[in-house]
């Protein structure tokens, strides 16, 4: 009986132990993410000063929202990632229907617009990303450059627009889908949308593996105009001097979502919510309005917003996201293989 109590008490000791170990062990955390790297580098470090058990735990994996979710899918029997950082209306909403996001509820969900959030909780806007015109501001005055989105498919642009590669952009397949959504809102065809990126098409020189290879492109002038979203038109010439200048087109933009989630991941889920719920603090999305020029999708206080935010003024797009949604993946692959590169043929 003795023996037995020394071992039974032995076993309690172990436990204890390994309990308190397992408290202060050093926590991982895999983020898929497009962000920009300093806001990357800078946000992680900041949370990892907040929680030292993820100190040298956080490891960023640079994706695209199509490659991600491209990823997720092909790792879902085996979760490689903890969280995703940065995706379309379109890929979160995929990803939550094919169970690649759980549910989860930050702190600060209430702060977000419900028509910002999925229902069920499986992804939430972050950003909001507003898509307008870039231009070389040392190759094109502003009087030459483009005011509206059928000024790019004129003569006067003809081989002078650099493209990111749509088919692996989240932010390129939204901007195309909504330049179709824009005439088959009206008629419920396709056809003069697929046209108006035929034309568009004609006028650009190159498409670009990545959005680095379009920036350099831009700035050497082998195209001198893209379109993207204006987060980088702002803070790029900042950062990296560029000779950038944007157009907001006068007949409204598509404002995407810009959005993140908890993968599905039960090895990683409760770092992740612990980051996501950092992430979404006010004091903080504050801050990353004001230095890495970030519209917040939660709602910040007038006081709390920087003095660019607060001056924007943008006119929507008005834009139904669930058709979106259904027809972007169809329109994508017809223009893939009927439009892209033959010259508006």
């Amino acid at each position: 009986m003795r023996r037995m109590l020394l071992l039974l008490i032995g076993f309690l000791l172990a436990g204890g132990c390994t309990a308190s170990s397992n408290d202060g062990a050093q926590q991982s955390l895999t983020i898929y993410t497009a962000r920009d790297k300093d806001e990357v580098a800078h946000v992680v470090s900041l949370f990892t000063a907040k929680y030292p058990k993820y100190k040298a735990g956080v490891n960023i994996i640079t994706l695209g929202a199509q490659a991600a979710l491209d990823r997720l899918r092909a790792e879902k029997s085996n979760p490689q990632a903890g969280f995703l950082w940065g995706g379309t209306l379109q890929a979160l909403q995929q990803a939550a229907n094919e169970d690649l996001l759980a549910p989860s509820s930050p702190a600060n969900a209430n702060l977000i617009d419900g028509s910002r959030r999925d229902s069920r909780g499986r992804w939430y806007a972050e950003m909001l990303l507003p898509e307008v015109i870039i231009y070389n501001r040392d190759l094109l005055k502003p009087d030459q450059a483009p005011k509206d989105w059928d000024d790019l498919i004129t003569p006067a642009f003809h081989g002078k627009i650099v493209v990111r590669d749509v088919m692996a952009s989240g932010t390129m397949r939204t901007i195309f889908s909504a330049m179709i959504y824009r005439q088959y809102a009206g008629t419920g065809s396709v056809d003069a949308g697929y046209e108006w990126l035929k034309k568009l098409d004609a006028n650009t020189i190159v498409y670009t593996p990545t959005p680095d290879d379009m920036y350099l492109k831009l700035d050497r002038g082998v195209g001198t105009i893209t379109l993207w979203n204006l987060q980088d038109a702002l803070i790029q010439p900042l950062k990296n001097n560029r000779p950038w200048s944007y157009v907001i087109p006068a007949s409204g933009v598509p404002v995407l979502i810009d959005g993140i989630g908890v993968v599905n991941n039960p090895k990683m889920m409760e770092a992740a919510q612990e980051f996501q719920n950092f992430l979404l603090e006010p004091h903080l999305q504050a801050q990353l309005a004001k230095d890495y020029y970030q519209i917040p999708a939660i709602q910040l206080a007038d006081a709390d917003k920087p003095d660019w935010l607060a001056k924007l003024n943008i006119k929507e797009m008005k834009i139904d996201w669930d058709v979106l949604s259904q027809k972007q993946t169809e329109w994508m692959n017809y223009w893939s293989q009927n439009i892209k590169g033959k010259g508006g043929r």
